[in-house]
């Protein structure tokens, strides 16, 4: 580890970093990378490539002697935006305080505080932007923002403030305070316990920041809390897609459906990549199901020759869906390797270029596509439960599932699908665009376009929280058909030995989950008052996007090909 750096490694925290450690080079980091790290306590480190430090340094040199020659140098010894044309003083120490003060006029956010996860990748995808070398920034705020992550100090940050324009100004103020220890008015989670930043500094044994020239503007003019929303958000979306695929496995079973829809010569013939994976993906889930009618051997009375449209049409519908989440995914990496704040600075050369790597539309415009990509799947769930639920459609399943009918009040999954039913529109709505909302008169109308890049992946972020939820009722009813088509199959409620080798996974990991045991004398709801579903439903919800569920790892293998 370089002397140029605090020690950034907390062993209290991080063992066995040898293993698990991610190191932070200013490229090649991927969305899995952050989640690791965000979400699951992964330790940092940064590189040792000499070339890195090599770069950071010329930036702060040119930086340096441009204060020195009282060059004009925007943000550096001129005020910010708007007011441009405003010089300081050519002193170290106006140009200093002009940094500074940066930290306290932006210190204006509002609202709840973002989820920890978003801050901690906010700060490792700044501290990445950093080490690419264009910024004009000490290594030694690069290491203390990986020290924060390893320690898991976590500033809070407000959810509003940033419109996506000079970047997340705001949110990225509230971080740097509070790496710097700026005052106690910043405040950070310091495992769990609120405490100010001042107060973390002690706890952690470092000392106070003061900025430098172009610091402070290197810390706050970037992309990186809309990024690091946004990078979690894709992350979780593929793997509701996978998840949604097994739930409608689950419900095609349930109905015994026709596996014909997927067979490679229709989509050799309509070769759209997503529709054609989605189809594959559907074959290899339902493969040795006993619980398929194949409609083109044998007719039986009352069932339809073809599948209704939201089983027959799978691949078609949600084709285009998996073409959009590999789409975002590809722009959210490329994002989250960026430098993204303005000057940007040739260190190489001694040159420094103004420009726009600041907005955010890139995450704006695909934050907003994913969420009208979630609303369409929520309203695909849906109507598969309609189906599922009625007797009419579902080849003869009991309406509303019901288990015991002798027992006159029972209602089955009524409740259930009525809590579907409320989070569909919901997510509908919050599939409409925000990305032309900007309002045009921001900052002295020198900003005079905007992103609102942040607020696009936040509701980006609900958007893939409350699709969890949606998915868990799913399950949740498709595990009911599951035990009842069962009974009315071999005479027992338990199907494990019907479904497909992939579905039993899942359905055995449900099951586990809600801690309901698998009876032949009974389905999963037998009389109404037996169990509490809301709180089935937040099991299922919290183990869906949680690697070490047996939830997720059963959906793995799917997620996995989803990927290719």
């Amino acid at each position: 580890m370089s002397s140029r750096q605090e020690s950034i490694v907390d062993d209290s925290v991080c063992q066995g970093i040898k293993e698990t450690a991610v190191t932070l080079t200013g490229k090649e980091l991927t969305i899995e990378n952050v989640v690791e790290i965000a979400r699951y306590g992964y330790p940092v480190e940064l590189t040792d490539d000499a070339l890195v430090y090599k770069k950071m340094k010329d930036s702060c040199d040119f930086v340096k002697n441009a204060v020195s020659a009282g060059r004009p140098l925007y943000g550096v010894n001129t005020l910010f935006g708007g007011m441009a044309h405003s010089y300081v003083l050519a002193k170290h120490e106006s140009t200093c305080e002009l940094q500074n003060n940066l930290l306290y006029f932006l210190k204006t956010g509002t609202g709840a505080y973002l989820p920890s996860e978003d801050v901690r990748a906010a700060m490792l995808l700044r501290a990445n932007s950093h080490l690419i070398g264009a910024s004009g920034i000490r290594m030694e705020i690069v290491s203390r923002l990986l020290t924060y992550i390893n320690k898991q100090i976590t500033p809070l940050v407000p959810e509003f403030g940033s419109i996506g324009a000079s970047g997340d100004l705001i949110p990225l103020a509230y971080i740097g305070g509070s790496i710097c220890g700026t005052n106690e008015t910043f405040l950070v989670d310091y495992r769990g316990k609120t405490i100010n930043a001042v107060q973390a500094l002690e706890h952690a044994k470092l000392e106070k920041i003061s900025l430098l020239p172009k610091e402070g503007l290197a810390m706050t003019n970037g992309t990186s809390v809309m990024t690091a929303s946004a990078t979690i958000a894709i992350h979780d979306s593929l793997i509701l897609f996978a998840a949604t695929l097994r739930m409608h496995a689950m419900a095609m079973q349930a109905m015994l459906s026709d596996v014909q829809p997927f067979y490679p010569f229709i989509h050799q013939l309509k070769p759209h990549a997503g529709q054609q994976l989605v189809a594959r993906t559907m074959l290899d889930l339902l493969s040795g199901s006993k619980m398929i009618n194949d409609c083109s051997i044998e007719i039986h009375p009352n069932v339809l020759i073809q599948n209704r449209y939201s089983v027959r049409c799978i691949p078609q519908y949600l084709g285009p869906f998996i073409e959009a989440i590999h789409d975002i995914r590809r722009i959210v990496e490329i994002e989250i390797n960026s430098a993204n704040d303005n000057p940007l600075i040739d260190g190489e050369n001694q040159k420094a270029y103004v420009g726009g790597n600041f907005l955010g539309e890139h995450i704006s415009t695909s934050m907003d596509r994913l969420r009208y990509t979630i609303g369409l799947i929520s309203k695909h769930i849906d109507v598969q439960i309609a189906q599922v639920v009625m007797p009419e459609f579902s080849n003869g399943l009991p309406g509303c599932l019901i288990g015991n009918r002798e027992r006159e009040a029972n209602m089955g999954v009524k409740g259930l699908q009525l809590c579907g039913n409320s989070i569909m529109p919901y997510l509908l709505f919050l599939g409409n665009s925000i990305a032309d909302k900007y309002a045009t008169h921001a900052e002295q109308y020198n900003q005079n376009i905007n992103s609102l890049g942040q607020m696009s992946a936040l509701l980006a972020r609900r958007s893939t929280m409350i699709l969890q939820q949606h998915i868990a009722v799913g399950f949740l009813i498709f595990v009911q058909g599951l035990d009842l088509r069962s009974k009315l199959i071999q005479n027992t409620y338990d199907p494990r030995k019907l479904l497909s080798t992939p579905i039993l996974k899942t359905y055995d990991a449900i099951r586990e989950l809600i801690q309901v045991p698998i009876l032949n004398e009974k389905p999963y709801i037998w009389n109404d008052n037996e169990q509490s579903l809301d709180k089935h439903i937040q099991l299922v919800a919290d183990n869906i996007t949680n690697k070490h569920s047996s939830l997720y790892q059963s959906l793995q293998p799917t997620i996995e090909s989803l990927k290719n």
